[in-house]
């Protein structure tokens, strides 16, 4: 099996606040889906454009470059956090808003 440079880890809370469940049902379209969802929608459609070149530079030259790897990265790091927040209720944590570590 190959050592994946991309890895996963979720903190599994002790607790989560109910109120904030709440919050999140009812509201949360307003206050996470509306700014998360415009940026990542527009990041997606740059990161789809950035994978179709990517590709060609792999086809001919055998190698993923670092900094296409690392803007693709992020915004999959990024959107993960939203989803973890807002889709699944697996934190209490608002994501932020970068695909920083």
């Amino acid at each position: 099996m190959v050592d994946s440079p991309v890895k996963l880890t979720i903190d599994y809370p002790e607790k989560l606040s109910r109120g904030k469940l709440l919050l999140k049902t009812f509201f949360g379209w307003l206050y996470v889906g509306i700014p998360h969802g415009i940026i990542l929608w527009l990041y997606g459609i740059a990161v789809a454009i950035v994978v179709f070149i990517s590709w060609w530079v792999i086809l001919f030259t055998g190698k993923y470059h670092k900094g296409m790897f690392d803007f693709v990265t992020s915004f999959l790091r990024w959107q993960l956090r939203v989803s973890a927040y807002w889709g699944y209720f697996l934190s209490d944590e608002y994501p932020p808003f970068s695909g920083e570590e």
